[in-house]
């Protein structure tokens, strides 16, 4: 996209353009129910360990996506939504308002 057609995209179109993939929209919508370690993200979205994996990695590198591990034995890896993530939470409840009306 051209820097002058940048500067008059809505500000809509810029959010889905940063949130709007498939997997990024089910990770996010997934971690709503609170923190999960990856397999059981795995487990609940269907997605592939490569696919999963650079989801969690681009989401955590835009800051909606905070990662922590225990060194525990085997070690843990937890995923969840921080400040940024969960602002969304209000509009994947709407969204599903809107779906439930309309879809």
């Amino acid at each position: 996209m051209s820097e002058s057609v940048e500067k008059n995209v809505c500000p809509v179109v810029k959010s889905i353009e940063q949130i709007g993939s498939q997997w990024r929209l089910v990770v996010l919508h997934d971690l709503h129910d609170g923190e999960k370690r990856f397999n059981e993200l795995k487990r609940s979205t269907g997605a592939s360990s490569r696919t999963l994996s650079r989801v969690l990695d681009d989401l955590g590198e835009m800051g909606f996506v905070s990662r922590r591990t225990e060194e525990d034995a085997p070690i843990a890896t937890y995923y969840s939504l921080n400040e940024k993530g969960r602002s969304l939470c209000p509009i994947f409840e709407e969204l599903e308002l809107w779906a439930d009306e309309w879809l």
